[in-house]
């Protein structure tokens, strides 16, 4: 079973007695009832909703350790901070591995919240014997989004990045930045987008290269590999023969989505 270290991502500690409703009151996530050891996955989003910070919560006996992007990390703790306020919270760097095993959890790694098909990560030093890249190619084959590589800052909603799919919203729990759009694009089905993969023969087409029905346009690329990439996809456009830059694509709908996510003539 494949382990890797995780250089792309890095950890914050949010300590202190109003750690947890510090956080409850930012996240999509449910913070409040984050036990210890236990992991989430959630947000923070900008006030309209779009997404800002992907990220893993860990439940700590004194607070909570936020799993975040490594280039963004400096970014979110200016940006907790500047929530902080008159609460009684510190946030700081913490300089702890992140480590990921695949395609299941063994001894001692805390399993992936987003789907069991994700294996599970773990936050102190192990043995690596696989790369970064390779868990990021066994990511893009099970068609899972990575929202830092995928999800330009405060462009994309974090229902266009699935996160309803993969457990990154808690839709009972009351108010969250950005949560207003959020859960009126849930309640009213007005999604319109998200992201999914394409597989196709050779090198990837660049980021951002149209994706194309016919004359119409169903979407944009955006990271991957030969052979295969992520794409914001129309849903609305996925009935007929895809192209980018005039090669033939095929779209793969991910075994960890829903029956009922996709209209039925293209699941």
């Amino acid at each position: 079973m494949p382990i890797a270290r995780l250089d792309s991502r890095a950890l914050i500690s949010v300590t202190g007695e109003d750690a947890k409703p510090f956080l409850h009151n930012l996240l999509t996530q449910d913070v409040e009832t984050l036990a210890e050891g236990e992991l989430r996955f959630g947000a923070l989003l900008s006030p309209p909703g779009r997404l800002l910070f992907d990220l893993f919560l860990l439940g700590q006996a004194d607070g909570v350790l936020l799993d975040v992007a490594t280039e963004r990390r400096d970014a979110l703790i200016q940006r907790l901070s500047m929530y902080k306020l008159r609460a009684k919270v510190q946030v700081a760097a913490d300089d702890r591995p992140v480590f990921a095993a695949w395609p299941e959890a063994p001894a001692g790694f805390i399993p992936d919240p987003r789907t069991p098909l994700m294996g599970g990560r773990l936050y102190v030093e192990a043995t690596a014997d696989a790369a970064e890249a390779d868990y990021d190619a066994y990511r893009l084959s099970i068609g899972l989004p990575d929202p830092t590589a995928d999800a330009p800052q405060d462009k994309t909603y974090p229902i266009e990045a699935d996160f309803d799919l993969l457990n990154g919203i808690d839709f009972q729990k009351g108010c969250f930045v950005g949560q207003e759009t959020t859960s009126r694009m849930k309640r009213r089905g007005t999604i319109k987008n998200r992201m999914l993969p394409l597989d196709f023969d050779g090198p990837p087409p660049a980021f951002g290269a149209e994706v194309l029905k016919g004359e119409l346009r169903a979407g944009e690329v955006l990271s991957g590999q030969d052979g295969s990439v992520m794409a914001l996809l129309r849903i609305d456009r996925l009935d007929g023969d895809l192209t980018v830059d005039g090669r033939p694509v095929r779209l793969r709908k991910p075994a960890w989505m829903g029956e009922d996510v996709l209209p039925s003539s293209n699941a």
